[in-house]
């Protein structure tokens, strides 16, 4: 059996060598053991531009046995292609013909054993090799003969390990986090400052989604402005007119103390004239818990959300606000429906050193988790960035951990450090960014000029999903100095 397709990773420090024409024996046999994934399919969908539905939807093709076959079979014959090229004979076989019957459909989730077995030699190099495909059942879903001609010079070199390959739809997971929220109550919901066509358009069109009920908190003449050049109607919402953009956040700040409504979200005002009303110590909406930002990053070459945080309102957190940070992030992931979140406590390195504090930081926050003062997701710290979200690398340094190379949150030492990552991600990887704060009475969205209609959209959700998610009452704001 080959480890080339057990995920082994000591597959990387293996080797492959081929079977020369002489070496080989009628009889000899390879084989690899592989299970058939939903990527799989997609990957092959991709690469060959077959877009079928009974080749990629595989629903559609368990209802259909004959398509089900030629769909699958075509993954199950290049596996067999495989086995002849890197196993027997290995590297510098060259293919002269391959006959496959299929003889059953093989579905998502069946295990396939593949093997080739020489037997006959022929004259002038070539082989003629059995190759069988079976499920896990012992039943058989593919079979036929191949014919190659066997190299006759020795080759040994070391295994390359292939790319992780991570298919991706742009706003795919905004997608459903968007769906997600189908069936839940909309929030009442104040929008700060509405006076471009952006931001009032991203908050209409969550109102049309179902998401929130808004109140426009604003002068009036400004967001009547922006909806004529939107082109929107405002018939049926609600306006809060202030005279300026301060005084509409107070006025916000206000609404949510009165009952009135159970979140906010910025509109075209800069994001620390709303914060300065949020934590005003008399009239704001400060509560025990530290408020923080969480961003809930889209990243085309992640296989699911990324949480970073805090790159918007703690600039250098100690260790208590860090915990706070940690806890924030914790309960967001846990409302997305991320049972038990993996945390990844960043450094730029993977051991405690006394001179590099966040990697002290780190440590204690993974320790205050074994005790209970962090609780709802598994923490692990000082990871690096690579060793946080690639398996590869992780791997490659020898950390055995829960969270290293499969993080669902990033928690960055400082807000600067935060905030690159985040906006490298953003403008390099192309990456979706949806952002709010937690901590405080309420939720807070908070969206930026360059947020896509779905980041908009997907920032709605994560307040909404949040909210839904409270089995009790937010706390009430306590009177801080």
């Amino acid at each position: 059996m080959s480890a080339l397709d057990q995920g082994d990773p000591a597959a990387t420090m293996q080797y492959i060598e081929n079977k020369t024409y002489d070496e080989i024996a009628v009889g000899d046999h390879a084989e690899l053991v592989r299970t058939l994934k939903p990527q799989d399919i997609e990957l092959f969908a991709v690469m060959s531009g077959d877009v079928n539905p009974a080749h990629v939807d595989a629903d559609y093709a368990r209802t259909d046995m004959f398509h089900g076959v030629i769909a699958h079979g075509m993954w199950g014959g290049a596996l067999i292609s495989a086995v002849l090229g890197t196993e027997l004979p290995g590297p510098g076989t060259i293919f002269l013909d391959q006959s496959l019957k299929f003889e059953a459909p093989v579905g998502l989730g069946d295990t396939v054993t593949v093997r080739v077995e020489v037997t006959e030699k022929l004259e002038k190099g070539r082989l003629l090799l059995a190759c069988t495909c079976q499920n896990q059942n012992g039943k058989m879903v593919i079979e036929g003969v191949a014919r190659v001609i066997a190299p006759r010079d020795k080759v040994r070199r070391p295994r390359v390990v292939l790319p992780e390959v991570h298919l991706h739809v742009q706003g795919a997971q905004y997608a459903r986090l968007i769906a997600a929220t189908e069936g839940l109550a909309p929030i009442p919901t104040a929008v700060v400052h509405p006076c471009d066509p952006l931001s009032l358009t991203g908050a209409l069109d969550a109102a049309h989604q179902g998401m929130i009920v808004p109140v426009l908190v604003g002068p009036r003449p400004k967001i009547e402005a922006a909806a004529k050049e939107a082109g929107r109607t405002l018939e049926g919402v609600e306006i809060v007119d202030t005279p300026h953009s301060h005084a509409a956040a107070a006025a916000a700040v206000a609404l949510v103390q009165a009952g009135k409504v159970a979140s906010l979200m910025k509109g075209s005002l800069h994001t620390d004239e709303l914060m300065e009303a949020v934590i005003d110590a008399a009239l704001g909406l400060r509560t025990e818990r530290r408020m923080s930002h969480v961003y809930v990053l889209d990243v085309p070459t992640y296989p699911k959300p990324l949480l970073i945080t805090d790159a918007a309102i703690n600039i250098q957190p100690d260790l208590t606000v860090k915990r706070d940070i940690v806890q924030n992030a914790i309960d967001l992931a846990r409302s997305l429906g991320i049972t038990r979140p993996k945390v990844a406590i960043l450094s730029a390195v993977e051991m405690v050193n006394p001179h590099i504090p966040s990697t002290v930081d780190a440590a204690a926050l993974c320790k205050m988790a074994d005790r209970g003062q962090i609780t709802g997701g598994v923490l692990d710290g000082p990871l690096a960035f690579d060793n946080a979200v690639s398996p590869v690398a992780a791997a490659a340094k020898g950390i055995v951990s829960d969270v290293a190379g499969i993080a669902d949150i990033l928690v960055a030492p400082d807000l600067e450090s935060a905030n690159m990552m985040a906006k490298q991600l953003i403008y390099l990887a192309g990456a979706d960014a949806a952002g709010i704060v937690l901590g405080a009475r309420v939720p807070i969205i908070l969206t930026s000029r360059a947020d896509s209609a779905a980041a908009r959209l997907a920032s709605c959700a994560l307040a909404q999903l949040f909210i839904s998610h409270q089995t009790l009452p937010l706390p009430l704001p306590l009177p801080l100095p």
